[in-house]
């Protein structure tokens, strides 16, 4: 597979501009978002776990011009992940208007396709973040940016979000704040995940520090514990979004990333080395301790997929209603081993496993190619 950026992918290495990254340094500049600023929320505002009852999932259909050559590979799994997704519950994908008819033909009858322009199908990070608010679901839209202006185009994701809240009647609050919806992970009781390397980052935050951007994430979502994570800034697209990193699978239970026993250190393990430590300190919003479980890569010799930015890990799993949705990357003792832990975790779950090498090429995963909507408070 190739590059979907020239160099960059969401989470391609920029060695050859950046030489080998560290955790949380080096960022760049970008311009200040024109949006206003919330009022202070209600205090039963409250941003809600993965695991509670959603009316929806929302994904969106790639484009030729993001995806070059590797559409069709692309499009193909995201038609599947779709079509699994929709055997649980409702499906929304989002699709130029001239790509509607072939978005509805690869997916078939059970998944909803609305003329909602996008550039990528990377819908956890460009549609809003939802929140329960006065007994309804509103929308905080993180005005997306592109990752810091990494990615051209992202003119039609920029639009998407404020586009799909009007289509479906949803509040919208907006914010000053820039950032993706992959970057955020909660238990759904107060407390969030975050790392400082995708937020705390002149590409999207100029000018505010790690405590200002904290209070706006307290506003916004209502959180009242914020555990970060130093992160890994300028070698991947993202900045390191913590849903690589580290997921809550349930009050006080957490799934640590790890790579395959005796892979060369380097950046990546030694930021899940970081996040170890921090997990070894840290209470959640209820001031209990966090229970971890490492899940560990699959072995790179023996993964079917291929491509300098291609992602091999089982943290970026995604949840409906009734089922969780968990790559498979070809080594069959590590699929079978993160299919145990997931079963260990979500009891009464059916646990989905896909394989999505084409969406995996290009730094991504399941969890990045899908965006739930809670079900009404």
């Amino acid at each position: 597979m190739t590059p979907r950026i020239p160099g960059l992918s969401r989470r391609t290495a920029l060695r050859s501009v950046a030489g080998i990254g560290a955790l949380a340094v080096g960022p760049t500049a970008c311009t200040e978002p024109d949006v206003t600023e919330p009022a202070a929320p209600p205090s039963s505002r409250r941003f809600g776990a993965e695991w509670e009852p959603q009316a929806r999932t929302f994904m969106s259909w790639p484009t030729v011009a993001i995806w070059g050559p590797d559409i069709g590979e692309v499009q193909r799994d995201i038609a599947g992940l779709a079509r699994a997704v929709a055997a649980h519950q409702p499906v929304v994908l989002l699709a130029a208007p001239d790509l509607v008819g072939a978005a509805r033909n690869a997916a078939g009858s059970g998944v909803e396709v609305v003329p909602i322009p996008v550039n990528d199908l990377w819908a956890r990070d460009t549609v809003p973040v939802f929140v329960e608010q006065d007994g309804e679901i509103a929308g905080v839209d993180l005005n997306f940016n592109g990752w810091g202006d990494k990615q051209h185009p992202h003119d039609a994701d920029h639009a998407a979000g404020p586009a799909l809240l009007k289509r479906y009647g949803i509040p919208r609050i907006t914010t000053w704040l820039v950032g993706e919806g992959g970057a955020l992970e909660t238990d759904g009781q107060g407390t969030l995940l975050v790392t400082e390397s995708s937020l705390v980052n002149e590409n999207r935050n100029p000018g505010r520090s790690r405590s200002d951007i904290e209070a706006e994430l307290r506003a916004l979502l209502g959180v009242t514990q914020i555990i970060w994570f130093a992160g890994v800034r300028g070698e991947d697209i993202t900045d390191a979004h913590v849903d690589f990193l580290v997921r809550f699978t349930g009050p006080g239970a957490v799934l640590l990333d790890r790579a395959f026993p005796g892979t060369e250190p380097d950046v990546w393990s030694r930021s899940a080395d970081e996040a170890a430590a921090v997990l070894a300190d840290a209470t959640d919003a209820r001031g209990a301790k966090l229970a971890v479980t490492a899940l560990t890569q699959p072995d790179p010799d023996r993964i079917t997929g291929r491509g300098d930015e291609f992602v091999s890990t089982y943290l970026n799993f995604s949840v409906a209603d009734g089922a969780v949705f968990v790559p498979t990357f070809g080594d069959a003792a590590a699929d079978d081993n993160a299919v145990q832990v997931f079963r260990d975790h979500f009891p009464g779950r059916e646990i989905v496993q896909l394989g999505i090498d084409a969406i995996a090429s290009g730094g991504g995963g399941i969890h990045c190619a899908t965006h739930d909507q809670p079900a009404s408070a």
